[in-house]
């Protein structure tokens, strides 16, 4: 049975890692075969947002201790990171449903996620210092970014478990719901984000990603960049949705006409 399952309901794909048994903690093989589903989820174009859950109960807790090979820890690591950047640049909606534990690589993994819906009880943990290890799986990059410095060191240096309540006032979850409403949530929010516009919907949550690091300037030319291809994909339809007072149609094709053959 594979570590790693796709489910397909319309146009919202799930992801379930699948190792309940251990928790959903992930060997160098799981790794790679998210990192190969997010790949074939990005080709696809029947898939409009993506969920990404755990099996048994429990989201992710990082990589299986248990499971080690003669494989050069570098190597490995930077197989891992691939697997990282798979998660963070998936250009589609992406969402971690999470409930039960989320820690190390796993916690991370949610938080590189788009929106991060989970269970009131669900706990969290930056548990890499408990097994003398530094943060990895991007979470050096991604929690200063949402928490501030000194908390980031907090939840690292003292590699607490905390609860869900605690992680939401942090800003590193974006809804909480009771345990018996949150798969519901999480397609429901899914069934949104695909029916929304790709492209627009894509390029703006990288440009928030990217932000922090231009000037105001570089940030408004990518703001002008973007738009003037949403005039060339959803605009148009939207706009004139807008008038007829109907609904608009995203579909994220591009809408730029054909040149017209000149006679010689």
């Amino acid at each position: 049975m594979s570590d790693v399952l796709v489910a397909q309901d319309g146009s919202v794909a799930t992801i379930t890692l699948s190792r309940p048994e251990r928790k959903n903690a992930m060997t160098v093989e799981a790794w790679r075969s998210l990192r190969e589903t997010f790949g074939a989820l990005q080709h696809d174009d029947s898939v409009r947002a993506v969920i990404l859950t755990g099996a048994g109960g429990d989201f992710c807790t990082g990589a299986d201790m248990e499971r080690r090979d003669s494989t050069h820890p570098l190597d490995r690591m930077r197989e891992i990171n691939e697997t990282a950047l798979a998660v963070a640049e998936f250009s589609k909606p992406l969402i971690a449903q999470v409930e039960g534990y989320a820690v190390g690589a796993g916690w991370n993994m949610a938080l590189l996620c788009d929106v991060v819906v989970a269970s009131r009880t669900a706990k969290f943990g930056q548990i890499f210092a408990r097994r003398g290890l530094s943060i990895d799986f991007g979470g050096s990059w991604i929690l200063p970014r949402l928490v501030g410095l000194h908390q980031a060191k907090r939840l690292v240096m003292l590699a607490d478990i905390v609860c869900a309540e605690e992680a939401y006032d942090l800003g590193l979850v974006t809804e909480l719901v009771e345990p018996d409403a949150l798969a519901g949530r999480a397609a429901e929010l899914a069934a949104r984000l695909a029916a929304a516009p790709p492209v627009a919907v894509s390029m703006s949550a990288r440009m928030l990603e990217q932000g922090s690091s231009l000037t105001l300037r570089e940030a408004l030319e990518n703001e002008a960049r973007s738009q003037a291809i949403n005039h060339a994909t959803d605009a148009p339809d939207a706009m004139r949705a807008f008038v007829d007072k109907r609904e608009p149609s995203f579909t994220g094709g591009w809408r730029v006409p054909r040149p017209v053959d000149t006679p010689s």
